[in-house]
């Protein structure tokens, strides 16, 4: 049995990863801003979940919770980066700066406010295992992309550098890095928008929660001498396009 920190658990990956997790025999520390829905899971999983109210992006806040763990869930295995976020699609010179700013707080803050609270404690009993949630948008950019393509290669680049700088030691470094995937992510980028938010799948297969979360399962169960660095996975039904050209110019 391993004891799992899932930031963001509320929906999406996290909420796939925690009914997977639990239902595996693991025990899962959810996280999430949303407590009526950390309620629910606490009526769902019972013992094997311990839930907090808790926004990453405060470190206090993220230090605070994980000393008062109860002790059933100290011995934290597997730290997943999960949470995280995309607002709007305006290009760079149109977006919002404020929502430019609550992506780099979620996806860059939570990610280093998290594993800054838990790493010293995994290093010190040599074991455990960071696995941090990318995107395909953090390789290949695309219009609109602009902050969150940056935050996500940010996530990318970190969990290489962990890795380096871990030799010597038991603990895993993963970074997870999906294509276009169905979950609230669309419609929290379109501001609630559900028309858009569907349209953005609309005539293709995306990948589920589901096979984020079966993904994440078999690399946290890998033999312990085996790490795996990314994992880069999309829809059949997405590819690469070409690049964009200006024709209306001499």
């Amino acid at each position: 049995m391993k004891t799992i920190f899932i930031s963001g658990a509320t929906a999406g990956f996290g909420a796939a990863m925690t009914a997977r997790f639990i239902k595996n025999g693991n025990q899962v520390i959810a996280t999430g801003r949303r407590i009526e829905r950390l309620e629910e899971l606490k009526k769902l999983y019972g013992e094997k979940i311990h839930t907090i109210v808790l926004d990453i992006r405060n470190a206090s806040d993220v230090e605070k919770a994980i000393a008062i763990l109860p002790t059933q869930f100290k011995n934290i295995d597997v730290l997943i980066n999960n949470a995280g976020l995309a607002l709007g699609v305006d290009s760079a010179q149109n977006a919002k700066l404020s929502d430019w700013e609550t992506v780099i707080d979620t996806n860059i803050n939570g990610v280093i406010n998290c594993t800054h609270a838990l790493l010293p404690e995994m290093v010190k009993k040599n074991n455990g295992h960071i696995i941090n949630l990318g995107s395909v948008a953090g390789e290949f950019p695309y219009p609109g992309g602009n902050v969150y393509g940056a935050t996500k290669a940010f996530v990318h680049q970190f969990t290489l550098n962990l890795k380096a700088d871990l030799i010597g030691t038991n603990v895993r470094v993963t970074c997870i890095e999906p294509g276009m995937c169905e979950t609230e992510f669309s419609a929290v980028r379109f501001s609630g928008d559900q028309q858009k938010a569907q349209d953005v799948y609309k005539g293709m297969t995306p990948l589920s929660a589901d096979d984020i979360a079966e993904t994440i399962e078999w690399v946290m169960n890998r033999p312990a001498h085996v790490n795996i660095n990314t994992i880069s996975l999309m829809p059949t039904a997405q590819a690469f396009g070409a690049f964009a050209i200006d024709r209306g110019r001499a």
